[in-house]
């Protein structure tokens, strides 16, 4: 890691369907932090939201608009915040996110990932003949970027409270070892 980092927030990172936004809300909650979601963020400052910002304006437009919204995340403190999930992909976002955050990547098999998204009509990307096919693929892609994070957190088998509580221990240590006053 970084010294010359400042741990003001934590950001969650990884596939749609690993729990950013309920653990995120959960790990905002234990470390009297407040909760942001990019997704919201982006759809406010549009004013639709994000399937229309696909539909109408197409996947690069809405890219950039994520970019000048991490962009924009600098200058926070004490905040949790959920990305989404192809958000990782522009190495400047991590690079932008990592200069004040713990950048921790949620992570689940590509099973799991279907059956927690399958009934979910609002994920742009799953608009596709072969949903899981497409799941594996786009996971497989963005893997590289997911293990770029600080730390890689399983959502397998264990529950949102479990995985909030590793995340502020994660976040915790990381503080501590950069000499950070709690």
């Amino acid at each position: 890691m970084n010294l010359g980092r400042e741990l003001r927030n934590v950001t969650l990172v990884g596939f749609m369907g690993t729990g950013k936004s309920t653990v995120g809300q959960q790990v905002a909650g234990l470390l009297h932090f407040n909760f942001l979601d990019t997704d919201t963020m982006i759809e406010q400052r549009v004013g639709k939201p994000i399937p229309s910002i696909f539909a109408e304006d197409g996947e690069a437009v809405f890219r950039r608009l994520e970019r000048e919204a991490v962009a924009s995340l600098g200058e926070m403190s004490s905040m949790v915040i959920a990305t989404g999930g192809g958000l990782v992909c522009d190495p400047a976002n991590m690079e932008s996110l990592k200069t004040h955050s713990l950048v921790v990547c949620l992570w689940a098999a590509p099973e799991t990932i279907w059956r927690r998204v399958r009934n979910q009509c609002h994920r742009p990307l799953l608009q596709d003949p072969d949903p899981q096919g497409k799941i594996d693929r786009l996971l497989a892609e963005r893997e590289p970027h997911y293990r770029s994070a600080d730390v890689l957190v399983s959502t397998e088998f264990r529950s949102v409270r479990e995985v909030a509580h590793q995340i502020c221990h994660q976040f915790q240590m990381a503080r501590r070892d950069l000499g950070h006053h709690q």
